[in-house]
């Protein structure tokens, strides 16, 4: 070791450069003083200067010199090697644009006078804070080690499962966490374009929710993939579905009866009753049924009519265009007509004929019925209450028209039984039946949160607000510019495969500090397996391969193979006793 070379500390990295220059508002800059090729963009970097320990992400790497005529010259071809390579570095370098994230305040050296004095104004001791001052200059830069990611990110060794691996470190494979316990606390999304992995990231986090079994989940499952066993359309090999892994945890729930999921019988059926059926649902579909201006108006005048539980059946029953001849041969809407009740409500008798029509999509749904054989709305949420979690997949009615109706009509459900359940615990202080959270999965988000529906939606509402009362929505979708951006800026954790569209990337990092440093980097991920982790769940933006959902995750998350003693209280509860 020479006399001028840095001693490590044991587990860290060797030193990769140092800071030169940079500000707080854009970036630190570092010159490098190892080959450029052995740092790539979304490196997570440590740089220690003085008490102080600082995180940031590489956004950038620049090459320079000293004097343009060097860079321009290649001096390889008229100098011998040695000086050529002499020459160069001296005169050739490259800088490390540094987006500053995090810093920790060290203290003195451990064990040491100081370090005790530094204890007692510092009780809370050591803890990651947002970067506010940068390093001194020519402070070293290094990449970071296994234990600066797990002080960041957590330890996924610490036992209690709060701290799930979402993927590992792009150059050097480090284990990267998402604190579950702060990722139910908002609302999050997971994006990506078509084939980029969206549906195996996201059975990654459920499964990893499902075992920490904090909270419960319920996952709209529009193309039946996350229930029973799936096959995987790029390799064709088997894909493992939640309720084969956690038989006695998750139930799969098919729409309509005699449902069948992927060849298998569900564990029951939702049918609905026409009862459940409100205004606000039918308005919801307002695009995609081509709903006139004037339906809420017919809708009020029904529920004045008939009642909130009896407005469908009735409207449903009436006939439209009905006539019957009178005394003098005159023919006139009959009774039961929808015109001759128009005229009776002062409805224009068109737009109830109109809307009448239009509804036929709904009357005719196979899963509406008057008289449902079991209560599966109530089934559902008793389920949810006591821990368990469900997957609603709608088998053959997978229509935008079936996911809008149901979704919107369970989801309200919820959010007045959360909110009930909320309000309860919060007004009795001796009250210890604290909400179960909730997480409400939904794909193709775009669908329900764009701008002209989201105001309409209860999913809306839970984005918004409904945090404080236990509930949280995890979106997925491959076009979030296409999101309401009210709705956006209300998902606290983001995680983004790589978005072709500026207009998507720009979405995804709405809100979020050094986004303009960030928009390349989410534009050059690799078209699978890598993502980028934003916002509340994790302590700093970071680049990972993400884990592949094979048999060596479940092996890892279900701990095969472990020799440890068996939990007999923690299985009983399992399996659901």
């Amino acid at each position: 070791m020479t006399p001028n070379q840095p001693i490590q500390n044991p587990g860290e990295n060797p030193e990769i450069g140092y800071i030169v220059g940079g500000s707080l508002k854009d970036s630190l800059n570092a010159r490098l003083t190892v080959p450029a090729h052995d740092v790539q963009e979304g490196s997570f970097v440590v740089t220690r200067s003085g008490d102080w320990q600082f995180y940031g992400l590489v956004t950038n790497l620049v090459l320079g010199s000293t004097n343009p005529r060097f860079a321009d010259e290649q001096s390889e071809q008229r100098l011998p090697p040695n000086v050529a390579r002499l020459l160069h570095g001296q005169t050739l370098f490259t800088n490390l644009e540094i987006l500053p994230a995090l810093m920790l305040d060290r203290g003195p050296e451990p064990g040491t006078p100081a370090y005790e004095q530094w204890l007692t104004t510092h009780p809370e001791g050591q803890h990651p804070l947002p970067v506010k001052t940068v390093p001194a200059h020519h402070s070293p830069v290094r990449l970071a080690a296994a234990g600066d990611v797990a002080e960041i990110f957590g330890d996924p060794a610490d036992g209690d499962g709060r701290h799930f691996i979402i993927g590992h470190t792009c150059e050097q494979g480090h284990p990267v966490c998402i604190d579950l316990e702060k990722f139910v606390q908002r609302s999050s999304g997971v994006f990506g374009a078509t084939g980029t992995g969206k549906s195996f990231l996201t059975r990654l986090l459920l499964a990893g929710l499902i075992q920490y079994n904090k909270s419960s989940l319920l996952v709209f499952d529009m193309h039946n993939e996350y229930g029973f066993d799936d096959t995987s359309s790029d390799t064709n090999t088997k894909v493992p579905g939640l309720r084969t892994k956690f038989p006695a945890r998750v139930r799969v729930v098919g729409l309509g009866a005699s449902a069948a999921v992927r060849g298998r019988t569900p564990d029951y059926t939702l049918e609905i009753a026409e009862k459940d059926i409100q205004p606000e649902d039918i308005e919801l579909l307002t695009r995609e049924l081509n709903l006139k201006e004037t339906t809420p108006t017919t809708l009020d005048a029904l529920v004045r009519s008939f009642g909130k539980e009896d407005w469908f059946r009735e409207f449903r029953n009436l006939r439209p265009g009905a006539t019957e001849e009178t005394d003098d041969g005159k023919k006139v809407p009959a009774e039961d007509s929808v015109e001759a009740w128009a005229a009776r409500e002062g409805i224009h008798p068109a737009a109830a004929a109109g809307l009448h029509s239009k509804l036929t999509r709904v009357f005719n749904r196979p899963y509406i019925l008057e008289q449902p054989a079991s209560d599966g709305l109530s089934e559902i949420i008793k389920s949810l209450e006591a821990g368990q979690h469900v997957v609603l997949s709608f088998g053959k009615n997978e229509s935008d028209l079936d996911y809008l109706l149901v979704t919107n009509l369970l989801t309200r459900r919820i959010r007045e039984a959360w909110e009930k359940k909320t309000n309860d615990y919060r007004s009795n202080p001796n009250n210890n039946n604290e909400p179960r959270p909730l997480v409400i999965v939904v794909e193709e988000a775009h669908k329900i949160l764009n701008r002209e529906m989201a105001s309409q939606t209860t999913f809306s509402t839970i984005a918004r607000e409904m945090r404080k009362y236990y509930v949280t929505l995890l979106v997925i979708d491959q076009r979030p510019s296409q999101i309401y951006d009210e709705v956006m800026s209300q998902l606290g954790t983001r995680i983004s495969g790589w978005l072709g569209d500026d207009l998507d990337i720009q979405a995804v990092l709405s809100g979020l500090a050094g986004k303009e440093s960030l928009r390349g980097m989410l534009s050059r991920l690799q078209p699978k397996e890598e993502v980028l982790l934003l916002g509340w769940g994790v302590p700093m933006p970071l680049p990972v391969r993400s884990r592949r959902y094979d048999d060596r995750f479940w092996a890892e998350l279900l701990g095969r193979g472990s020799t440890g003693p068996i939990d007999v209280d923690k299985t009983i509860k399992e399996i659901g006793f």
